[in-house]
This record gives C-alpha cells, sequence and structure tokens, in this order.
C-alpha cells in the first residue's frame, strides 16, 4: 500500500511540476516536450531525484497507447481537405523518404559510432522517422499559421510515416537476430498488407464510431470516454490483423472528425487535455529511461549522427521526394527543416533492448540524442525559420466568446452563445435590423440572467449573452458581429498581416495588362488578357493555397482568398524583402 501510495505520490508531483515548469519555460521560447524530457532526466537515476526506472517493456507499451491516442487527436483536427491537398507528396515522403533518410544516417552511424553495415542501418531506421507527436504538438502550440501545403504535408507525413520505421526496424532486428536475409518480396508485400490494413481498419472503425455516436444515446460524459476506449481498441485491434495500428488510429480519427456526429464538441475539448497528458508522461517515462553514465561513451559519436540527419539526411530525401511535386525551394527548405523527432525513436531504440541484440545501449543513445537535438535546434527554431522562407501567414484571430452547443448529426445548423462585447458592431442596430448572416437567427438574449423578450427589445447591450441558430460557416461572421472591434493589440497583428499579404490588394479577376499598366511591369503582349488569378495559377503549377507567392518583374504576387481552388484576392508586394542568402539561391539555381 505504501509503495503505491509513493508511485502515485512521484507521478502526479512530477505532471504538476511539467505542467508549470513548461509554462514558465515557455516565456523563453523553450519547447514544452523538451522541458518533459528534461523533468524525467533530473528525476532519473542519473539527476538529483535519483528515481532508478528501467523498465523499457513498460515505456513502450504506454508510450505506444498515447502516441496511439495523439495519433487520434492529430486526425480529429486534420480536414479532408487538407488530406486531398497534400496525401501523394506526404506518401511518398513518409515512405521513401523514410529509406533514404535511415540509408544516409546509416552511412553516418558506419563511421561515427564504429557500427557494423547492419546495425548502422539499424540506427537509420530508428531514427527515420518524423514524429507525430512533436510534429502536431510544436506546430500548434508555436502559434503559427503556415502555408496549408506546407502544415499539411508535414503533419500527414508524420501520421503515416511510423508503420515504414517500424517495419525498417523489425527487419534490420531479425537480421542481426538470424543472420539470414529476408525474401524481398514478401517484405514489400508484409509492408503493403500493414499500410493497406490500417488504412482499411482505420475507415472502418471510423465510420463505425459516427454510426455508434447517432445511433446510439449515451449520457453526455461518456462520448469522451467511448472516443477514448474506441481509439486504444482500433489501435491495438488492427495488430491483430497484422495492420498498422498508427495508420488505423489516425485514419479513423481523421474520419470521425469529419462527419457530424453528437458529442463532437465534448469529444476535442477532452482530447487536448487527453493529449496534454499523453505527451507529458511519454516524455517523462523516456527521460527517466535515460542513464547519463551509460551514455558517455557514445554521446560524441551519436552527435555526429545527429548532426547529419539534421543537415544532411533529411534534406537530401525531402529534395528528392517533393520536387516531382512541383513544391516550391521555399517550402522544400522548410520541411527539410522541421523534421521533428520525439518520442518514436526511443521507444524503436527499446526493440533492440527488448531482443537483447549487442550493442543496446548504443542504440538508445543515438536515439536520445538525435531526439534532444531535434527538439532543441528545430523545436526552437520553428518561427523564426518560417519567417525565413517567407511561409508565415497572418496570425489566427484571438479567439472569441463563442461557445457551441451540439446538437447532433441530423440537424443542418448549430446553436453557439454568445456574449456580446463592448464596441461590437451589432451594438449600432436596432435589434430587428442586426444584419445577420444567411439562414442565422437569434433565438434568445439573457440579460443579467433574465431571459429578454426578443418583441420588446429594442437594441443589444454589452454583457448580454445570446444564443445563435446558424449554419457552421457562417458563425466567423457572427464571430466579427458580436465581439470587439480591433483592439490595439489585434490592429498591430492586422498590420503585420497586410504586411505579409502585399500592400495593395486587387481582384483574382484584374486583367494582366491592366496591372502591368498601372505599376510599369513587363508582360507580353499574348497575356495582357489573362486574369492576375489565372495567371498565378499558371506560374505555380499546383494547386494554390492562401500566402502562396509569384514573383513578377521587380514585384511579388501573394495569394490572399481561395475560392474553389481559384485565386479570388490577391496583393501586391512593390519592394519583398528578400533575405541574401535566399537571393544567392535563387540566383544561383533559378528558383522562382
Amino acid at each position: 500500500m505504501n509503495q503505491a501510495n509513493e508511485i502515485l505520490f512521484i507521478a502526479s508531483l512530477l505532471v504538476l511540476v511539467s505542467i508549470f515548469a513548461g509554462s514558465a519555460s515557455s516565456r523563453f521560447g523553450v519547447p514544452f516536450l523538451l522541458v518533459f524530457l528534461g523533468l524525467g532526466l533530473l528525476a532519473g537515476e542519473g539527476g538529483p531525484g535519483g528515481i532508478v526506472f528501467n523498465d523499457y517493456q513498460l515505456t513502450y507499451s504506454v508510450g505506444s497507447a498515447a502516441l496511439g491516442i495523439i495519433l487520434f487527436d492529430g486526425g480529429l483536427r486534420t480536414h479532408f481537405s487538407t488530406v486531398r491537398l497534400v496525401v501523394a507528396p506526404a506518401f511518398v515522403l513518409a515512405t521513401v523518404g523514410v529509406v533514404v533518410t535511415a540509408g544516409l544516417v546509416g552511412v553516418a552511424a558506419h563511421y561515427a559510432l564504429g557500427l557494423g553495415l547492419l546495425e548502422s542501418f539499424l540506427v537509420g531506421a530508428i531514427v527515420g522517422s518524423t514524429d507525430a507527436a512533436a510534429v502536431f504538438f510544436l506546430l500548434n502550440m508555436k502559434g503559427l499559421a503556415l502555408q496549408k501545403r506546407v502544415s499539411g504535408t508535414l503533419e500527414v507525413e508524420s501520421g503515416i510515416n511510423d508503420p515504414m520505421a517500424i517495419f525498417l526496424t523489425l527487419m534490420a532486428v531479425e537480421l542481426l537476430r538470424h543472420g539470414q536475409p529476408p525474401d524481398t518480396l514478401q517484405l514489400v508485400a508484409q509492408f503493403l498488407v500493414e499500410m493497406v490494413g490500417g488504412l482499411m481498419v482505420g475507415v472502418a472503425g471510423g465510420f463505425l464510431l459516427v454510426a455508434l455516436f447517432n445511433r446510439v444515446p449515451v449520457a453526455g460524459g461518456l462520448y469522451p470516454i467511448v472516443a477514448m476506449a474506441a481509439a486504444l481498441l482500433i489501435f491495438s485491434g488492427a495488430y491483430f490483423l497484422h495492420a498498422s495500428g498508427y495508420v488505423a488510429v489516425y485514419v479513423a480519427g481523421l474520419v470521425l472528425g469529419n462527419r457530424r456526429h453528437r458529442g463532437a464538441q465534448v469529444i476535442l475539448r477532452f482530447y487536448d487535455g487527453l493529449s496534454w497528458l499523453s505527451q507529458i508522461v511519454m516524455f517523462l517515462l523516456l527521460g527517466l529511461l535515460m542513464t547519463p553514465d551509460q551514455m558517455k561513451p557514445y554521446l560524441a559519436g551519436s552527435g555526429v549522427v545527429a548532426g547529419i540527419l539534421i543537415v544532411l539526411a533529411r534534406p537530401v530525401a525531402v529534395l528528392l521526394c517533393l520536387v516531382p511535386f512541383r513544391y516550391s525551394f521555399r517550402e522544400i527548405g522548410f520541411i527539410s527543416w522541421i523534421g521533428l523527432r520525439g518520442a518514436v525513436p526511443i521507444f524503436l531504440a527499446t526493440i533492440p533492448v527488448l531482443a537483447k541484440l549487442p550493442n543496446s545501449d548504443v542504440y538508445v543513445t543515438a536515439a536520445f540524442v538525435c531526439v534532444l537535438a531535434s527538439l532543441t535546434l528545430q523545436g526552437w527554431t520553428i518561427a523564426p525559420v518560417a519567417r525565413f522562407f517567407g511561409l508565415e501567414l497572418p496570425p489566427k484571430p484571438e479567439a472569441v466568446s463563442r461557445t457551441e452547443l451540439d446538437l447532433g448529426s441530423t440537424a443542418d445548423r448549430d446553436v453557439a452563445s454568445y456574449r456580446v462585447e463592448a464596441d461590437a458592431p451589432a451594438l449600432g442596430y436596432r435589434f430587428t435590423e442586426i444584419p445577420l448572416p444567411r439562414r442565422s437567427r437569434i433565438i434568445t438574449v439573457i440579460r443579467d440572467g433574465t431571459v429578454m423578450d426578443r418583441l420588446k427589445l429594442d437594441h443589444l447591450e454589452t454583457g448580454d449573452y445570446i444564443l445563435v441558430l446558424a449554419p457552421a460557416e457562417q458563425f466567423f461572421s457572427l464571430d466579427r458581429l458580436f465581439t470587439s472591434r480591433e483592439t490595439s493589440k489585434r490592429r498591430k497583428k492586422r498590420d503585420r498581416g497586410e504586411e505579409v499579404f502585399g500592400e495593395f490588394v486587387l481582384t483574382g479577376d484584374t486583367l494582366l495588362g491592366e496591372v502591368a499598366l498601372l505599376y510599369g511591369l513587363p508582360v507580353e503582349e499574348k497575356d495582357r488578357g489573362e486574369p492576375v488569378g489565372s495567371y498565378m495559377r499558371r506560374r505555380l503549377r499546383h494547386r494554390a493555397v492562401v500566402g502562396d507567392r509569384v514573383r513578377w518583374g521587380p514585384v511579388e504576387l501573394v495569394a490572399r482568398e481561395i475560392r474553389k481552388d481559384r485565386v479570388t484576392s490577391i496583393g501586391i508586394e512593390l519592394e519583398p524583402e528578400e533575405h541574401p542568402i535566399w537571393r544567392g539561391f535563387r540566383r544561383a539555381f533559378g528558383f522562382d
């Protein structure tokens, strides 16, 4: 009993300290995950905490479940439109990219760590994939608004590339254990079965969950519990069918998150907290598992491996995989740098430990150093690198005082609750003349705790609570109607957004000849009648996304708004700022 209380006390204390230490360190830009990992090290055997923990099996099991929850949460928050935009390049990165990365890192490990070729390839396989937990977490925590193609590629790649890394790791472990080369066709077939099987299990599980939520009523507080149990069931059940549990749980979350169902809002809120807890537990356990004394002999060599992974292997893999899909040099540069490693490499490093292979300490140390270097160098510099490559969009709007109420899957409109803020535009209208969006309606007004008679209401007042029935796509317009006009802080953000999107704005239907005459730009006679939006699409050679840039003589065109794959609003940056290094690359290699 005393031992159980001690474990509970220490675990609770570590979680609480991690949360508050992470919040404090974020003021200095330190990635939360790095703080969690560092606290685990300090609490462990080699730190002042002195906690002896060497249970690799428990770490692998708990970490796998936590990663499954994080992947499910990532799927819930990913839109189908994003997946459709990037699925092909993300899949190539998640397969071919992992193999290329593993091979190049393996060569580095052979010389830096003095391992045999197969053992070196095992090191490459262990650190070959990006980490979904780190990518989802750090991109969102940094509050960045990135081009959809860039953020979508990183998120989808990290959600589906673990099976390839696991496959290569298990293959190398089996070769080292038995020494016989595997049947190539059998290996390829096994990998395809895992990927396709995971996809099928995920799709089936996601649609079953949607049907379950919509047809079987349960208490409101049980929806997130059902979702959690179902996610873990899909994750673990996929392995009984020899399919990838990581792909299955991510796809299941994707299906559930993009279909209307009961309990949607409460599930999202619950998973937000659960994902945080999973991150904390995962990285605390990994920190506790590391023993500095065992890692010392291999730290220098592992540092070389980490350096090669970050500055050579990842960029080469991204370049080879994304050039055929016509990604710009800026996009390739950013995706190359944000190849975040997190918990997965350390989990994979426990496989040779559990298989009792020689040099297990080398694998664990190399994985740990690569993760530490990635979180420190890459995780700490996400925002500056995004600005360097010109991929950061204007900041997302500040949160508004809106609460959505779930009406279930059969309703074609949702109910939202607003608190009317001071200086809100709606205050300037008579109640019956408020310009509500199409198919939107105020159903209740509550003032000082009393429900007001709408027929006798003349104006709304600051502090009123209102319930609005509206289609989900109209909530952005309603946000602007019932929340305060721009404060000085928002104005600064808006001004920064205007700089990002250019000094002047024109519609996508404006003709090239008109713009060329107005700004003195070069244009061929045959192109004068072409709309600027069509010109941007032609120059981009891929589906346009907000923030895409096209050079036109001395100016730069910036896509401000996209509707049905058409560039409908375009900014003109008359004097585009260009970093000297980027300008040198562009001139040297002819990139637009």
